[in-house]
């Protein structure tokens, strides 16, 4: 059994259960009243999560999270598509150990779905990288302990790799009947001002509310937005795509580092829900 070593742990949260599990509840109790719990009733297909440190980007995460936990949709499996900050291994792979680790325990990958993915398996692509094992306390803490992962590392982002990736995803959870919570792993603009990040955060997700991920991906370039997963974001549109013609974008909370402590340049941190209206009989 290969378990994968932690890397962000006691860096970008605590190595104590009870300390994650605090500040989730914490996060949690501030922003319940905030949350639109009416989304869980929607068919869900993903969404965006940040992977800051949990003190900073939980306010946003919970707000997808409790969304999924208040569901009585079932998941059997949440892909969790992450970028690649330190630039090592491959432009797109899967992890080659068969589980993850946090301090609320051990995840399984989902090894069957990798195989038909069909993306090579690669350890150096996410032996450093802290933005897909960020979001595993939340997976352990809001979903049922049986659930599976499979965390993807996208180096290569484009508008076309993406939409390549997408329908590889796509097309294995159909052969195999799973049922997929898809999640994109990014944070939004870094370094600016708590103003100008959000102004350019809002050009980019102006286009991509309008169902354009081409101009997405070009506002992003043009105005060198540092939206660190903004590829991944684009192979969840494409994912929701293939899943339905219809699906919804809807924006849960916008905030930055500097709500948390205060600091003249900030780290932006969007929450989205990627879903489609529930099909009644």
């Amino acid at each position: 059994m290969k378990v994968r070593p932690n890397f962000a742990e006691g860096k970008f949260y605590s190595e104590n259960k009870e300390e994650v599990i605090r500040i989730i509840e914490d996060a949690i109790a501030k922003e319940k009243k905030n949350i639109d719990y009416s989304l869980s009733q929607k068919q869900i297909i993903g969404g965006v999560v940040p992977h800051a440190g949990h003190i900073y980007s939980a306010p946003q995460a919970i707000h997808f999270f409790e969304i999924i936990k208040q569901s009585s949709q079932q998941f059997d499996v949440v892909i969790i598509v992450n970028p690649n900050h330190h630039g090592g291994g491959m432009p797109a792979s899967i992890d080659a150990h068969d589980y993850w680790q946090s301090p609320l325990g051990m995840i399984e990958i989902d090894q069957a779905l990798a195989d038909y993915v069909g993306l090579p398996e690669d350890i150096l692509s996410q032996e450093f990288e802290h933005s897909a094992e960020v979001i595993i306390p939340y997976v352990q803490y809001f979903m049922p302990k049986d659930i599976k992962v499979l965390p993807v590392s996208f180096g290569a982002q484009s508008n076309g790799n993406a939409h390549v990736l997408a329908q590889a995803l796509f097309k294995a959870c159909k052969i195999l009947d799973r049922k997929p919570l898809f999640i994109a792993s990014s944070d939004f603009n870094h370094f600016a001002s708590a103003d100008e990040g959000k102004q350019l955060d809002d050009y980019a997700l102006e286009a991509l509310l309008r169902y354009d991920c081409a101009e997405f991906d070009r506002r992003v370039k043009e105005k060198n937005i540092s939206i660190c997963g903004f590829g991944t974001i684009m192979s969840l549109f494409y994912f929701a795509k293939d899943m339905s013609e219809h699906f919804k974008i809807n924006i849960l909370r916008q905030g930055h580092s500097g709500e948390v402590s205060p600091m003249a340049q900030v780290v932006d941190y969007v929450s989205m829900l990627f879903y489609t209206e529930r099909i009644t009989s």
